[in-house]
């Protein structure tokens, strides 16, 4: 990314403890070394938490008007790719809230990050097809009782749940057209809640909603070409090594204009915005040559981090993603820039592992992807290298 710019880090983590010794499967034992964390040890403000998405727990699909999801209908067209699953019921937080939110208390966290349903707000998409009072109150219900037990809400207004009949009317993401769309269901999330809620998240993930749902095929809408490995025999439609760029610049047209509109919210002073990402980190595994050892971990920064956090603070795409993807990847035009730049008033972070992986110095330009872009290989494969090598 090159350059380094001063934002705040917002940490939501939840912190359970753990107890009982750790040893090894083998002869080899661990330390048995105690460490023990108390609130002491943070930062004051620090907020400890619990998250959720929408779709994953609150189930009532046909309850108080709600539309459908472009997950309520891949999860039932593609029963396959999703365990023969799908999120009628879930966990049914949508009836239980108030059980589950006792159960943080007891947990004695201080925030709560939950997504906003788009199509539970406008069933159709769009607010002139109409708006579900149901909707609308359930998020008030929901937010008046976090509150009530001095839980702080984070709200994620994106997370991936694109309303079907937008899917169905121009392709959701696909199109320049979601921008309004979107910008508009914000907005009135904004105007609805923003006196309650103070913290926000505009996109949840957008690197891996793009890639997953339209470069490998693995996730909603399940998009990408035959060729991709693994999941290119079940793609039903699809462009690798476009859609994915064409999807995430739209996305970050649509945060900035969400955001110009956010600031102009009155309901929202003292509130602060931003884009939740979910970097990994890479490592170069053991069989990489010496010239390329660091490339894994510079090249992938960019692709996964620098993708949506360098437009949002410089107002434009890494260099190396531009050098690489070339005409494949979307412009923008100056006045967009201008808007984009700045357009986070926090860095959101979601960690989950590290990876090791190899320089990929001559992928297939005739089957481009997101991956052989990035010029990294990271398969499965070398994982099992590893375990040899770490048995040792």
């Amino acid at each position: 990314m090159g350059r380094f710019h001063k934002l705040p880090l917002l940490g939501l983590v939840l912190f359970l403890g753990l107890t009982g010794s750790l040893t090894a499967a083998n002869e080899y034992a661990c330390s048995s070394t105690d460490i023990h964390f108390t609130r002491a040890n943070f930062p004051k403000g620090f907020i400890f938490g619990t998250a959720t998405a929408a779709f994953q727990v609150e189930g009532a699909v046909d309850e108080g008007c709600r539309g459908p999801s472009m997950w309520d209908i891949y999860t039932k067209k593609y029963p396959h790719k999703c365990n023969y699953h799908n999120a009628d019921v879930a966990v049914d937080f949508y009836h239980r809230y108030k059980e589950d939110i006792k159960l943080m208390k007891r947990l004695n966290t201080d925030g709560f990050r939950f997504s906003i349903a788009w199509p539970r707000i406008f069933p159709h998409g769009r607010m002139e097809k109409g708006i579900s009072k149901a909707g609308v109150q359930y998020y008030h219900n929901l937010i008046d009782e976090l509150l009530a037990n001095d839980i702080t809400p984070l709200v994620t207004v994106f997370h991936w749940d694109t309303p079907q009949d937008l899917e169905d009317e121009y392709g959701g993401f696909l199109s320049d057209r979601i921008i309004k769309d979107f910008t508009e269901y914000a907005n009135f999330t904004f105007q609805e809640y923003g006196d309650k809620v103070k913290h926000w998240v505009t996109f949840n993930e957008p690197w891996v909603f793009s890639r997953a749902g339209y470069d490998i095929g693995k996730k909603a809408p399940g998009r990408c070409s035959k060729y991709i490995k693994e999941h290119g025999e079940m793609c039903q439609d699809g462009r690798s090594g476009y859609e994915a760029y064409i999807v995430s610049h739209n996305m970050l047209l649509a945060h900035a204009d969400a955001v110009d509109a956010f600031r102009k919210c009155d309901k929202c002073k003292g509130g602060k915005i931003g884009i939740a990402h979910s970097p990994a980190w890479f490592e170069a595994h053991e069989l990489s040559d010496e010239e390329h050892e660091t490339t894994p971990v510079t090249g992938l920064i960019d692709f996964i981090l620098g993708w949506h956090l360098h437009p949002t603070t410089y107002g434009d795409y890494p260099q190396s993603m531009k050098d690489h993807v070339g005409h494949r990847l979307p412009e923008f035009t100056e006045a967009q820039k201008e808007k984009l730049k700045n357009s986070a008033d926090f860095v959101g972070i979601n960690y989950y592992t590290s990876v090791f992986a190899l320089h990929d110095e001559e992928p297939d330009p005739s089957q481009p992807s997101w991956q052989s872009d990035s010029l990294v290989d990271w398969e499965p494969r070398y994982v099992d290298k590893l375990n040899a090598y770490v048995a040792k």
